[in-house]
């Protein structure tokens, strides 16, 4: 599947698909007005030609960044998606002359901590109580960027 989704610039016409996964995937999901005002910052999908398999949305300031937000469908998972997703957004992001991503991820999600872990991430904090639905602690990940 993967090799099939091609990563694009996310638009208008995307946002029923992505807040179709949000809602699927997340115990807390944001709203569509929050994700049709992030549509102007960094805002990437995957796509297999009918459908939005996956989502990343990020913004930067200066040379920092942060990842908001990353999903994939769960009949999508494990098919290296998400890696293509923070990989895009990352090349994107250093094209923009940042320097260093943050992102947060809930304590108990061992899997995504290991994915980002994989992907050069390492924890630097703790937000206690960040997460609602259920209240829950943020790790702070954060991994440096190579400038070409």
């Amino acid at each position: 599947m993967a090799d099939r989704c091609r990563v694009r610039v996310a638009t208008e016409a995307d946002l029923g698909g992505i807040v179709a996964i949000e809602q699927e995937v997340f115990s807390d999901p944001w709203p569509r007005e929050s994700f049709h005002r992030l549509l102007s910052q960094l805002a990437l999908v995957a796509d297999d030609g009918d459908e939005v398999a996956g989502y990343i949305l990020a913004h930067w300031a200066g040379e920092e960044s942060e990842i908001l937000n990353l999903a994939v469908h769960p009949e999508q998972r494990r098919r290296g998606i998400a890696r293509r997703l923070v990989e895009e957004a990352v090349v994107r992001l250093v094209a923009n002359g940042v320097r260093l991503v943050f992102l947060e991820v809930r304590a108990s999600n061992e899997g995504a901590r290991a994915f980002y872990d994989g992907l050069g991430f390492r924890q630097m904090g703790r937000h206690p109580g960040y997460y609602h639905r259920p209240r829950e602690d943020a790790l702070i990940m954060a991994r440096t960027l190579a400038l070409h």
